[in-house]
């Protein structure tokens, strides 16, 4: 839990980018919270070799350093994913799996920019044709038909229940929910279909999705798929607050300050694009880092912890 209701900088991301940002807005005495797990980020089972003066290092190593480092200068880790942020006048409300619910003066986002996919049959030439990556998207064009949502965590949890709004039925396809337990709760109680202990291994269609088969022979008639891997991603967070991306929907864009289309809300590292280097990860978040700070220190007096 949280120890205030009010930061001036929250950040979206555990690794390099997020760790940076945290370190220097937090030297310029901002309240700092991250949200995330340094072991979900691609750094932690990395080996660095091509990063300045530091080689021959494991990347768990490197975050470990960096988690101290920032808790140094006041940051706070809270080792849970981001399911809702919305704004809130002129600051923003941000909501986690595990029920905390803080406002933020400005948000960065260091979520990385890996895409989760499930790799079988059906799902790339599926793609826009009732397979999906964003519930928060696509769901709308799902309404009244019977749809899938694949996934362990937050991200399909959360779908779920958001797709209970709006489909006919919603089946649930898991190894096993490991989302917080208040947000498992939910799902269980929901009335969606869950198949637990089972994986989806192929995904039918001809012009559009059909069906499914699950790993235990069973197969499920849908029209929809979607593919929620993880914590909720950056395209249903960020398309929520009207923030912009680019045109193939994969990056956020930002400008030289790290600032996005949207007051006080900054981006940092591979989620703004390639390079996927540590070097670009680090120099963003650290100037998104003073600039998300310098933003909540205008803001002053706007809400309190």
């Amino acid at each position: 839990m949280a120890s205030r209701d009010c930061y001036d900088v929250v950040i979206l991301g555990v690794g390099p980018a997020g760790l940076q940002a945290a370190v220097h807005a937090g030297r310029r005495k901002a309240s700092v919270l991250l949200l995330g797990s340094a072991r979900k980020s691609s750094l932690f089972t990395a080996h660095i070799e091509n990063y300045f003066s530091l080689f021959n290092i494991s990347g768990e190593e490197m975050l470990k350093r960096g988690t101290a480092q920032a808790r140094q200068f006041g940051a706070e880790i809270l080792e849970e994913s981001v399911i809702g942020i919305a704004p809130a006048e002129d600051i923003f409300k941000v909501t986690t799996e595990g029920g905390s619910a803080v406002a933020a003066k400005s948000i960065i986002f260091a979520t990385g920019s890996k895409r989760n996919t499930l790799g079988v049959k059906g799902e790339k030439d599926l793609l826009g044709r009732g397979v999906s990556y964003c519930v928060d998207c696509d769901g709308h064009f799902f309404r009244g038909q019977d749809v899938c949502v694949v996934g362990n965590e937050s991200a399909a949890a959360d779908g779920a229940l958001t797709l209970m709004k709006i489909a006919g039925s919603v089946h649930l396809v898991c190894d096993r929910l490991e989302a917080a337990e208040n947000l498992r709760e939910e799902v269980y109680i929901s009335g969606a279909v869950i198949h637990e202990g089972v994986r989806v291994e192929t995904i039918h269609g001809d012009e559009a999705v059909e069906g499914v088969s699950l790993s235990d022979g069973r197969q499920i008639e849908v029209q929809g798929v979607f593919i929620e891997l993880g914590a909720k991603g950056v395209l249903e967070l960020a398309l929520n607050l009207g923030v912009a991306l680019d045109s193939e929907m994969k990056y956020i864009q930002t400008n030289k300050q790290q600032e996005t289309n949207i007051a006080g809300i900054y981006a940092a590292g591979d989620i703004c694009g390639m390079p996927w280097q540590m070097a670009k990860a680090v120099g963003e978040g650290c100037v998104a880092g003073m600039g998300a700070a310098a933003y909540a220190k205008k803001l002053k007096g706007r809400c309190r912890g």
